[in-house]
């Protein structure tokens, strides 16, 4: 595994940790689709969380949670669409799309991060 997709399974660990210590069951990672990827899907009660975990070195260019572009969000989108139909159990679920960035070992946590 080369260096940066190192740092981002750290980051996608921290920020899964991070979820569950908020009281959120990781029901899926690394949901990889033809259209788009989940890095982490959680669930508390009747609310499904779609985190988008983000890790930079530094702010420059906006930082990480500026990098998510509306194309992104729409691949994101696209791509909870189908963990949905492929997941019955959690279609009666509120949809949050949340931002998880992390850096040097802190987890900022970015609610409604975008709309669907």
């Amino acid at each position: 595994m080369d260096g940066r997709r190192q740092t981002g399974a750290l980051a996608e660990n921290s920020a899964a940790a991070f979820l569950e210590a908020q009281g959120f069951q990781i029901v899926a990672r690394n949901f990889l689709r033809r259209v788009g990827e989940l890095d982490v899907v959680a669930r508390a009660g009747d609310l499904l969380v779609i985190a988008e975990v983000r890790t930079r070195a530094d702010d420059r260019f906006g930082g990480a949670a500026a990098s998510i572009s509306y194309s992104k969000q729409r691949r994101i989108i696209a791509t909870s669409a189908l963990f949905l139909d492929q997941h019955p159990q959690f279609r009666h679920c509120r949809v949050r799309f949340d931002v998880l960035v992390v850096k040097d070992g802190r987890v900022e946590w970015l609610r409604h991060a975008f709309d669907a």
